[in-house]
């Protein structure tokens, strides 16, 4: 799988890289699949799991007088912090759940 297309009847479709999407799914305690359903009845977990690694994050970038985002290849660019690219899929979570329709991916 290179992508993921995360698709939800109440959001606009959500596409991540085989990396992170994978990495989502370990948030999740899921297991990298290329098709899956997140419930709306899962989705508060889901919600919470995310903010945790997110919350992590910040903890350990504070820790160190990081700001969680680094340099990459020394080229000056800035890689993207967990919480920026997490905030669309908690947004379309959130939505999801509110409307209580699954999000699904790969079908």
């Amino acid at each position: 799988m290179t992508i993921y297309k995360f698709k939800s009847k109440v959001t606009g479709d959500l596409i991540m890289l085989a990396p992170h999407g994978n990495q989502v799914m370990t948030i999740l305690g899921r297991e990298p699949a290329a098709q899956g359903i997140i419930e709306a009845d899962a989705m508060p977990a889901a919600l919470a799991a995310l903010q945790a690694a997110i919350d992590a994050e910040a903890a350990a970038a504070a820790e160190t007088g990081e700001s969680g985002a680094t340099e990459e290849d020394g080229g000056g660019a800035r890689a993207v912090a967990l919480r920026q690219r997490l905030w669309p899929m908690m947004e379309m979570l959130r939505r999801a759940h509110a409307a209580g329709v699954p999000v699904v991916w790969g079908v």
